[in-house]
Parts: C-alpha cells; structure tokens; sequence
C-alpha cells in the first residue's frame, strides 16, 4: 500500500563547515553550522500515474522541470537529463528503504524553491536530500551515501536547531549539540569568493593525497574543539591560522587570504572546499569598514554572523 503523503510541506536549512574540511571524510570531528537560508518541498495531488517536478530559483523563476510516470519512475520529459537523472536516484534511493514510496498510481506534483542563490553552495543538494528523505520517511544519510556521497554533516544540519560537531566513526554518522555562541560575533562575517566550488572536485583532489596521518586527524578535532571555546577574536585567529596551516600542507593548496586578501588586517578562513564559495571573515574595525574593503577588491557578498546563524 502507497502510503506516501498526498499533501506535505517542509523546509531544510543549508549548511558551513566552519573546521574539519576533507578530513571529516577520514574521522576527524568537525563544527558545522545550519544557516538561515534553506529549501522548501511541496507536494501536492497531480495528474495521474505521473510525477511533476518543478525546481524553482529564489525568486520564483523555474530553473529544472521533469515528468516521471509512476510507479516505475520512467523519464517522460525534462528540460535537463543529467539533472532528471540525478533525481532520479535520489528518489529510487528513498524507494530502495520504503518500497511502498510513490508506489501509487495517484499523481504528485512536487515544486522545491531555494531562498538563496545555487552558487553559493550552502547546500542545495543536500538541502533536498534531507527534505526528500523526510517526505519519504526514510534516513536521509543512507540516501546521501547511496547517491552523491560526502560526510554527511550536511544532512546532520538541514534540521538542526543550532552548530553541532559532526564526525564519522566507521562511517556511522555521529552528532553532538555544539554551544557555540560567540559574544565576539559582531566581528565575524561571511564573503563569497564569487566562484562556485565543485565539492565532489574537492574530495577526489583530498584523497589524490593518499592516507592522512592519524596525528593529523586527530589534531583537526582539537581545532574544532578550540574553535568553540575561543573567547576573543584573538583567540579564534590563532585557531584559524593553524586549522588553514594544516589543511594547506595536505591539500598543497594556498590560503584564501594568501590568495586574495594579504593585506587584510583580520583572519580568513575558507569553509569547506577550498577555492570557492563562501570564506569565514575576522575583524576588530567596524563593519562598515570591513565592507568596503571586500567590494574595492569586487566581492560584495557579504553577510554579517547575525545574518547567516540561526
């Protein structure tokens, strides 16, 4: 029996990883954050036997449209086939744990819409994924794992209510609540390199590397955990600059800041694939300041700690 909602609505949080980037692949403990921009699901009747799918941008504008027949999940018609494909997976992913999903011979007509833009890589995938699999009724990491793979920590914030430390041990996800709730945070701020990062590219590039050395692993964690239990600005620069040293030497990638922005009187630190999306920015001078010192070099993303956290 089909017992898949006819009417649902939900919404996932997207995502930072603030410490623990490619090394939270090989066990080390990692601080992510849930933000304030996500993506909403909704399911509604349809026509019958077919499954509509509408991906809607932030400002309402269609960017992917796909028909499936149901059940057998057969492509009718799409205006992207690599993008069907993919959801394709994702949903015969969630059908492989509940085979009962969209088993019916009752259409639905499904409509997700992002309240952020897709370049910015917080996660619109995995945003989908967790909203998927909470449709379906299904584990959304088993579902993440069986179709684009990656940590996990992702999935672990599209529904969390605050930072959490994320690891793997032996490849079962395993979260802790994190209090990381900065006084210093008037002076933290988030920059879009303007650039999309491929993090799939990321993590092949991380494991051309080969074995990561156990101390280094196990030094990440404690970095993560100092991150937390910084009390000044200070404090947490000196955490960042030896998280981005250690990541660097393993990477053989340079520093955004060696980058872009050496003249910069704070810290930047890059949050998840290195090259792109989004950096973590300190700074002491006031904001107005900080401001205009990213979009004289041309980046002019740039959000405040207060607006991106929830």
């Amino acid at each position: 029996m089909d017992t898949t909602p006819a009417y649902f609505d939900t919404r996932a949080r997207g995502k930072l990883l603030l410490t623990g980037e490619y090394f939270v692949l090989d066990g080390a403990e990692a601080l992510a954050m849930p933000v304030r921009y996500g993506q909403t699901l909704r399911v509604e009747p349809g026509e019958d036997a077919v499954l509509d799918w509408t991906s809607c941008e932030q400002d309402g504008m269609e960017w992917f449209r796909a028909r499936f027949s149901l059940p057998g999940l057969l492509l009718q018609d799409t205006t992207d086939t690599q993008t069907a494909t993919t959801l394709k997976s994702i949903l015969e992913a969630c059908r492989r744990q509940k085979p009962a999903f969209l088993s019916g011979s009752g259409g639905i007509q499904v409509t997700t819409e992002v309240d952020f833009p897709r370049s910015w890589g917080l996660g619109t995938s995995s945003t989908l994924i967790a909203a998927m699999a909470r449709w379906a009724g299904v584990d959304p990491y088993a579902v993440l794992f069986s179709t684009l793979g990656g940590s996990g920590y992702d999935v672990a914030c599209a529904y969390a209510v605050g930072p959490l430390f994320y690891r793997l041990d032996d490849k079962v996800p395993q979260v802790q609540e994190a209090s990381f709730r900065p006084g210093f945070s008037e002076g933290l701020y988030f920059v879009h390199l303007t650039q999309k990062q491929d993090s799939r590219e990321g993590i092949r590039h991380y494991r051309d590397r080969g074995m990561i050395d156990k101390t280094l692993i196990e030094e990440v964690s404690q970095l993560s955990r100092l991150f937390v239990q910084a009390e000044s600005i200070a404090e947490l620069d000196r955490v960042i600059r030896q998280h981005e040293k250690v990541v660097s030497f393993v990477t053989e990638l340079p520093r955004a800041r060696d980058l872009y922005f050496g003249d910069f009187w704070g810290e930047v630190k890059s949050l998840g694939a290195w090259g792109g999306d989004f950096v973590l920015v300190t700074s002491e001078a006031p904001e107005a300041e900080t401001r205009a010192y990213f979009a004289e070099r041309g980046y002019h993303t740039f959000i405040s700690w207060a607006d991106m956290a929830i």
